[in-house]
């Protein structure tokens, strides 16, 4: 059986001009890395065109560690709408070094459904998580400094609220001590690092509109608190416009191609489990201008990704999603019930009835391994009959566009038919907890929420700062509904705890930290990167 990288290798690239030429993008407008890989300059007619393409996400039930592939399943559903005679256009996340070299590996699909150059696109592609990196450091460095030279906004040290971050699991830089040495060394004080793609850098990248828009939300990020207890913004370290130059290029969107040369943008990449989990702004709207579909997914299980597509991204930029694709597979629902079908299938009925929630139609997607027997695909699609939701077998790893077909049709079908009556789930002007409360009852069925002082004196505060009528963005796991990884299927009789709020002012939303959610994943005890390797002729091995 081929590897993913093996089967990459076979795959006939076209020029990416060729590629942007059948959506209506002229090689003037791009900025090329290579051949194959480019950006969409800022002046592009279509960043300016009003999107008129149908949008289609990709969602998934609550899954194993290994994921249950709705990366792939969105390029195989892109490739099988174009076998169907539809002019379909991916909008994807861009992956982040720290699963690549830890426990998932890459995130350009499998098989016959990937984006390609696999290997650019799953380690450093077109520099953007480097640019954000570099971002971010620019603001905690500009304060550290500020503190150094004479503190004149009075910034107590102990109320730095800005972290370091890097595109790596690194358990080892979650808490630091920095500024030890000489005094010209820097003020001593207790630090830490996140990884890049849950930065707020990051998400302000991922939702803004423009190079302009970009820079106000980075002048709003909330660095600090002085000792009277004043909130201190980037705006006022005068950092916006330095770090702003460092990210021009990377708020264009990428455009790449899939194993089939369907039309790929790749633009932004924050977990669902420790951000918002969706890709740009702009790549949505890029590929809802040039495409008749636009196809999308967000991280994890719909419990996390998806609700914060609906109630944060589509919210904030004023999408409208057409239909969901609730990804499922016979080995997901297995663990989700202990070894039993019969008794994880219940996790999927919870991620349908809470897409519903959103007046979105809702198609089950079951993407096949070839472990798969026909009575287990069978049992499924009963199942969902039931449930009044129509599943179809995807059998895209193996197979590609061919294997899309089925949920190619399916999705035109619904999206034609125009049933999507999209609603967020709350409304914006509700106090913080009632949000959260919303939340954890209705999509992760809790009996309520619990909050640490910690998390109460953070809501006064923000309340207070007036940005009480943000959104939420949930940290939490992603293995469970619940905020314990080991409660699998459908958790009954528990509650959800919120220990720590942080306002991300730039990017619009208040982050939300419940159970032991880490922001600076740490690597497994056999991490990927241990059997990944490059030869002589720079051919790349272990790559997936």
């Amino acid at each position: 059986m081929l590897t993913d990288i093996q089967i990459a290798s076979t795959a006939e690239l076209k020029p990416i001009t060729q590629i942007a030429e059948s959506i209506g993008i002229t090689a003037d407008e791009l900025e090329q890395y290579g051949r194959y890989k480019a950006k969409v300059i800022t002046d592009a007619k279509v960043l300016k065109t009003n999107a008129k393409g149908r949008l289609v996400l990709v969602t998934a039930i609550n899954p194993t560690p290994a994921g249950e592939g709705k990366t792939t399943v969105s390029i195989g559903l892109a490739q099988g709408l174009c076998k169907i005679g539809k002019n379909a256009v991916l909008a994807l996340r861009e992956p982040s070094l720290g699963p690549v070299f830890g426990i998932k590996g890459g995130a350009a699909g499998g098989g016959y459904s990937q984006v390609l150059p696999m290997e650019d696109i799953n380690l450093h592609f077109t520099g953007d998580l480097h640019a954000i990196t570099g971002a971010n450091n620019l603001l905690c460095a500009l304060l550290d400094n500020h503190i150094q030279h004479g503190n004149a906004l009075g910034i107590d040290p102990r109320r730095v609220l800005i972290k370091r971050c890097l595109d790596m699991n690194d358990r080892a830089l979650r808490n630091i001590i920095v500024g030890l040495g000489q005094k010209v060394d820097g003020v001593p004080r207790q630090d830490g690092f996140t990884i890049t793609v849950a930065s707020e850098v990051m998400a302000i990248l991922c939702l803004s509109d423009d190079l302009q828009d970009l820079k106000a939300r980075l002048g709003r990020i909330l660095v600090a608190y002085t000792y009277d207890n004043k909130p201190v913004f980037a705006e006022e370290l005068s950092a916006a416009g330095a770090m702003a130059v460092l990210l021009k290029d990377a708020i264009n969107p990428n455009l790449v191609q899939t194993i089939e040369n369907t039309p790929a943008i790749i633009h932004g990449g924050p977990f669902a489990n420790i951000a918002h989990g969706c890709n740009s702004v702009r790549a949505t709207r890029l590929a809802l201008s040039v495409g008749e579909y636009a196809v999308t997914e967000a991280g994890f299980g719909s419990d996390l990704g998806a609700e914060k597509f609906f109630d944060i991204k589509c919210r904030l930029a004023g999408l409208k999603p057409d239909c969901a694709i609730l990804v499922a597979t016979v080995r997901a629902l297995k663990y989700n019930g202990d070894g039993e079908l019969s008794s994880g299938i219940v996790n999927l009925r919870v991620h349908t009835e809470n897409l519903k929630k959103f007046g979105v139609p809702v198609i089950v997607a079951i993407n096949r391994f070839h472990t798969d027997t026909d009575e287990e695909l069978d049992f499924i699609k009963d199942y969902c009959a039931k449930l009044g939701v129509k599943a179809v077998t995807a059998e895209i790893f193996a197979k590609g566009g061919e294997g899309g077909i089925d949920l190619a049709n399916a999705v035109a079908e619904v999206c034609e038919q125009g049933q999507s009556r999209f609603k967020p789930l709350y409304e914006l002007d509700g106090p913080i907890k009632d949000k959260l409360s919303t939340i954890a009852t209705e999509i992760y069925r809790a009996d309520g929420v619990d909050y640490t002082k910690a998390a109460e004196k953070a809501i006064a505060d923000i309340e207070q700062l007036g940005f009480g009528n943000l959104p939420v963005c949930v940290a939490k796991t992603q293995y469970s509904l619940s905020d314990e990884p080991s409660k699998l299927g459908k958790p009954e009789n528990f509650r959800i705890t919120v220990r720590e709020l942080r306002l991300s002012a730039g990017a619009g939303f208040i982050v939300a930290l419940t159970g032991d959610i880490m922001t600076l994943p740490g690597l497994p005890k056999i991490p990927a990167a241990n059997v990944i390797d490059i030869d002589s002729n720079g051919n790349i091995t272990g790559l997936f």
